[in-house]
């Protein structure tokens, strides 16, 4: 798909059908994500794929919505505050480099027909728990991920004059 394309294509599903992800097309999802940029490289990011029926059942500790854990699929999007790159303000790129690895993964997925819906709306501590995650890595975002059973609404966003500035603001 022509990139313009599939940046127009991509939306947030919030139903999904009752078929499995094939493996094969997982992994091109996570290749995606595996290549997206991040600060100085360091690639400091760990997904965790949750297929098991029961964990996903248990997700909804995390976040309510039930189309959420209804998904074949969900994957929680971990940084790694400790091996991030940090700018000279202190500024620790931890959920920038995630949100590009979640990019990549999300538009991967719409490229070849398959749903997501960035979530952000969610209990860390739930997330941690259920996942068991070790004490360095720190949820920033979730997906579901799987066939859309809904069809995309229209896209509503500001005109570009209100977004962007050229050089410097007056």
């Amino acid at each position: 798909m022509d990139f313009k394309d599939l940046v127009r294509a991509r939306y947030s599903a919030r139903a999904y059908l009752d078929r499995p992800v094939e493996p094969q097309k997982l992994d091109l999802v996570l290749e995606a994500a595996r290549l997206a940029p991040t600060a100085a490289n360091r690639q400091p990011f760990r997904l965790v794929v949750v297929s098991d029926p029961q964990i996903r059942a248990d997700m909804k500790a995390a976040y309510h919505r039930r189309w959420f854990y209804t998904a074949p699929l969900i994957v929680a999007a971990c940084g790694v505050p400790s091996e991030n790159w940090v700018r000279c303000d202190g500024k620790n790129y931890n959920d920038v480099d995630v949100a590009i690895v979640m990019d990549y993964l999300t538009l991967q997925a719409a490229d070849i027909g398959l749903g997501t819906c960035w979530i952000a709306d969610f209990d860390p501590d739930a997330v941690r728990d259920i996942l068991h995650l070790p004490a360095d890595l720190e949820p920033v975002a979730l997906t579901p991920l799987g066939y859309s059973a809904d069809e995309p609404k229209a896209k509503q966003r500001k005109p570009l004059d209100r977004l962007v500035v050229h050089n410097r603001f007056s």
